[in-house]
């Protein structure tokens, strides 16, 4: 990511952020929609595991310049998810959910540069976790 792309996410975050339950919500709702048997992971609250969603987001997003310092539990999570049944290929219907939910609350702000920049965000924290993934 440039320094342009850190800034735009760190921007557009910072709207997203003032909703954390409605962004966490839109999420998982598009996230069930786009994959059913994903729901089946979740046995807890699911407000509150948006909140956990979003509360993530905001550490990364704090991150950007400097990925290396939360690479350790980038991995961890990475791990968790490999254990949970999560495989590479469903890092894209992550990815895919996480730019609509960003599509739906920002609105007319939710233009082509914002969604490069996240695409390319997550492309990159997409490539972290799976790097924990078992060859």
């Amino acid at each position: 990511m440039t320094p342009a792309d850190q800034e735009i996410v760190r921007a557009s975050f910072a709207e997203v952020a003032l909703l954390p339950e409605v962004a966490g919500a839109l999420f998982y709702e598009r996230l069930f929609t786009l994959q059913p048997d994903f729901r089946a992971l979740f046995k807890h609250d699911m407000r509150v595991q948006g909140v956990k969603l979003m509360s993530m987001l905001d550490v990364i997003v704090s991150h950007l310049d400097d990925p290396d310092a939360i690479l350790p539990a980038l991995r961890e999570m990475g791990e968790r998810h490999v254990t949970y049944g999560v495989k590479d290929a469903d890092y894209d219907t992550v990815g895919e959910s996480l730019l609509w939910m960003l599509e739906q609350v920002l609105g007319e702000g939710y233009t082509p540069t914002v969604r490069d920049a996240w695409a390319k965000c997550y492309g990159e924290l997409a490539s972290r976790m799976t790097s924990a993934s078992p060859l």
